[in-house]
């Protein structure tokens, strides 16, 4: 739980660091607040306001961005635990 904080935390700052530069977010901008988005959700369950979505965008590019981060990050998550779950069923298998 601990970890799930600070990672939050660190993560609401990159968040909000990455909303600082000029003009409005594009493609790059959407990939890192897809990627982030799931690390919102420890915060928001506590009750604080986390902002997930740029709201001042380019539209249809940083739209797709953000959906190429939310699917990566959960390619990523995902793939590791399915990888992980393999190697356990490989073991149980040749358990006499």
């Amino acid at each position: 739980m601990l970890f799930a904080a600070i990672l939050s935390t660190v993560f609401g700052w990159i968040f909000t660091v990455s909303n600082h530069t000029n003009g409005p977010a594009g493609f790059s901008r959407g990939v890192i607040h897809g990627a982030l988005m799931p690390a919102a959700l420890p915060r928001l369950l506590i009750g604080q306001d986390v902002s997930i979505y740029a709201p001042e965008n380019t539209g249809r590019t940083y739209k797709l961005g953000y959906t190429v981060g939310v699917n990566g990050c959960g390619a990523i998550f995902f793939g590791i635990n399915f990888w992980r779950l393999g190697r356990l069923r490989r073991r149980w298998r040749k358990q006499p």
